[in-house]
Formats: structure tokens, sequence, C-alpha cells
């Protein structure tokens, strides 16, 4: 497999681009704003020169990755000769089948899709087109280019041959694939939303405040960032989204989302997406840190 087209220019889609294409594979990076496919590429251009800083890039190599990378609107523009197409979309379940259905009508019959979906069913998804068998979850982490860890999620049809090929690619792109069976949040998510959800039940009780509930697991868990602070940079819609899939499959009430990540979800209020969550990220409190800074 050569020519791998990725779906989403957003986080997760705009880190996986970069991952393949660093790795020498020629993308096809696609969203339906060019405006985001911009937003994409600069973001893959700053984190190119982090790894340029510490060392570990040339530039030289750098220019090969943006390179390796070519930007489109249309689907139908760059999928006839996918070898694979990566969807990172929206966590959402009409999205996700409206996108499998046009993928399967345009890529060619050898095409292996996967889906980056963290929550959903690769089954149902697997189930809106006529090649079930090359239908693949492929749950990178974030950040893509950094994390090693990638969940390979076989549907109930997926190939030996396909799972094969997905496991054999994760390993080339420098990452550690493993297997996982197609079960709502499969591993990673089924262990730490309700994780997540219950700091910020623990919070909504008012057991302690944010940055107590966050010391407590990044001191005495030895987690690198608290569950709050890490469900800002997630997004709290997409932990309510994964949440809501789970309940919804599992209709076990220990995974029905906390009143207030729902209330602060409708409010518009998503993490560090948006510039407030559980933490405020705006431009003034930034400003407020560099001057505590030098102050100092």
């Amino acid at each position: 497999m050569k020519n791998i087209v990725v779906i989403g220019a957003g986080t997760m889609g705009n880190g996986i681009a970069h991952t393949f294409a660093q790795t020498g594979f020629k993308v096809n990076l696609v969203d339906v704003s060019q405006q985001a496919l911009d937003k994409g590429i600069a973001t893959i251009t700053k984190n190119l020169d982090r790894i340029i800083i510490k060392g570990n890039l040339t530039e030289e190599q750098k220019e090969g990755t943006l390179n390796n990378i070519s930007t489109f609107t249309k689907l139908e523009d760059c999928a006839t000769n996918a070898d694979l197409i990566v969807e990172a979309a929206t966590e959402n379940l009409d999205l996700k089948l409206k996108i499998f259905k046009q993928m399967d009508e345009l890529a060619p019959e050898n095409c292996i899709l996967a889906t980056n979906t963290s929550s959903i069913s690769i089954t149902k998804i697997a189930s809106v087109t006529n090649r079930p068998d090359k239908v693949i979850g492929m749950h990178f982490m974030n950040p893509v280019p950094i994390m090693k860890l990638v969940e390979i999620i076989k549907g109930y049809s997926t190939s030996k041959e396909t799972f094969d090929q997905i496991y054999e690619m994760s390993i080339t792109l420098g990452k550690t694939p493993t297997e996982v069976n197609d079960y709502p949040g499969f591993v990673a998510n089924r262990i730490l939303m309700p994780m997540i959800n219950e700091a910020i039940e623990t919070l909504y009780n008012g057991v302690a405040g944010v940055e107590e509930i966050d010391t407590v697991m990044k001191l005495g868990m030895a987690h690198p960032m608290g569950p709050l602070q890490l469900a800002d940079f997630i997004g709290l819609d997409v932990c309510l989204a994964i949440l809501n899939v789970m309940y919804d499959g599992f209709k076990n009430p220990k995974y029905a989302p906390n009143p207030l990540l729902v209330n602060m979800v409708m409010a518009g209020k998503l993490g560090a997406k948006s510039g407030e969550g559980f933490y405020d990220y705006s431009e003034s409190k930034k400003a407020e840190k560099v001057a505590k800074m030098f102050a100092k």
C-alpha cells in the first residue's frame, strides 16, 4: 500500500496525514473546507518544526514530508487510485455512514477502508459498504505523531488479510498496534471515559475543585495529565459523544454522561478548542501567564 487518503484535516486527521507522510507514503488529505485544509497543513508544518528543534528531523526531511501531502476538497478527485482510505471525521454515526458509502463507491475494489472512530461499531459502519471484509478500525491516539498506540479493531466481517495488512502497516509507521474486538468504546475509551466522567461527577458533587482533582490524579496516580485537563484537550463534545455511544450500546447507567458535561457542551464550552472548558484557554489568560513569568 503506497497511496493513502485521509478524510478530515482536524486534529486527528492532520496528525494521521503527518505520520503517513513522514514515513514516506503519498497522502491525499481531504476536507470539505479549504480553510480547514490550510489550517491542517499549518499545524503539520508547526509540528515538524518542533521535531527539528528537538534534533529528530532535518529541514530536508520536513520538506519531503510536506511534499508527500496533497490537499483536496472532493473525495472523488483523489480516491480512484487509493490503497487505503482512513476516515477521521467528527465522531458522528450518520456522518461516518454517509462518508463510508461514498468511500465504497469511489475507491478501487482492493482498497481498504479504515475509520479512526474512538467508539462507534466497525460492524455497523461496514454494513453500508459492499466490502465489509475490507473495513477496519484504526484508532490512533492524540497527538498522533508522538503517541505509539494504535487500536486495530476488527468488525464482524473484517478478513484476516485486511487485519494483517493494517497491523503490519502500523508497525511500518513506528506504532505499536493492539488487536481489539468490536464493542462500544473498544479498550481505550471504555476505560478512559468513565474515569473522566467520574472526575466530572466528583466536581459536580463539590468534593473538590478542578485543579485539586487533577492534582490528585497526577501526583497520586502518576498520570501525566489530570482527567479534567485531558477532557479539555480531547474536546468535551467528543467525550460526550463517546459516552453516549457507550451508554446506548451497553444500556448501563454507569456510562451515562454527567449533567455538568452535557450543560457545558450545550453552552459551547468545549475545552481547549473553544477557548474554555474546565480551564481557561483564552488569549487574555495566556497573556496573564506570560506576564507572571516575566514578573518572576
